[in-house]
């Protein structure tokens, strides 16, 4: 059965975006956040919106797909508690935050007790992949997999999609990578340290500008980087998430 509609639980900076990419791409959403603010904000862009969990059940069409893009750990746990509750044999739900793969496990087997499928997305690329293109590593059985498999490769960037294998194996696999990522930043961030503290007067952003046209270290945070600099020339001065737009995509808590 092709997938027209699904549910969303989570409409914060990653859901919101996520819902949008999702309509632009030709599936309608049903949302719910339990922040009404949230809501709100995500009518606003055309988003319908429920004001319960059981109201997103209710109105999807059957077999039901309901993706959860809220805080990994309690908050997850909880509405996929309530939703297995709520859902039938034969539907769908998608954690698509950067749960623990034995956590996914655990959610896995509990829920083929219950006849429900269970789909671990790894997402990557902070907000701007949520709404222009992500990276999606989909873990779950072949059958529940495939009715999806349309739904993962529209909303990410062309490339950016892998089917990883059995349940688990999506979250285990954007955990290995958000090891990398925390290695790759570490580093980075060690180097612009050694040129502050230099002999030398550098312009840092340039430097970050020039790092990121050829050589082998370019890439996203590199220019993540430089364009934080360009905000605030000092290092240290620097806080999380200040000029970093997007590293959320690199936590082991990706919000919805």
């Amino acid at each position: 059965m092709k997938l027209t509609t699904l549910g969303l639980v989570g409409l914060g900076k990653m859901g919101n975006p996520l819902a949008r990419n999702m309509q632009r791409n030709g599936f309608k959403v049903l949302a719910y956040d339990e922040n009404p603010d949230n809501r709100r904000m995500a009518s606003a862009d055309g988003i319908e919106t429920t004001s319960s969990l059981a109201g997103v059940v209710l109105h999807l069409p059957k077999p039901k797909v309901i993706w959860v893009m809220v805080t990994e750990g309690e908050a997850t746990e909880s509405v996929i508690d309530e939703l297995s509750q709520l859902l039938e044999p034969g539907d769908t739900i998608i954690d698509g935050g950067n749960s623990n793969f034995n956590d996914s496990l655990r959610r896995y087997g509990s829920l083929k007790e219950k006849g429900i499928h269970f789909i671990d997305c790894g997402t990557s690329g902070g907000t701007d992949g949520a709404l222009n293109g992500a990276c999606t590593m989909v873990g779950g059985e072949p059958e529940a997999y495939a009715p999806l498999k349309a739904l993962f490769t529209a909303i990410s960037v062309k490339g950016g999609h892998l089917h990883t294998g059995a349940a688990g194996s999506g979250h285990f696999v954007k955990m290995v990578h958000n090891g990398i990522g925390y290695g790759m930043m570490q580093a980075i961030a060690e180097g612009f340290e050694v040129l502050e503290k230099s002999q030398f007067e550098l312009d840092i952003k340039a430097v970050a500008k020039v790092w990121n046209h050829g050589p082998a270290i370019r890439g996203w945070l590199i220019g993540l980087l430089e364009n934080a600099f360009s905000k605030d020339p000092k290092p240290d001065a620097i806080k999380g998430g200040e000029g970093l737009e997007g590293l959320e995509g690199f936590g082991g808590v990706e919000r919805g």
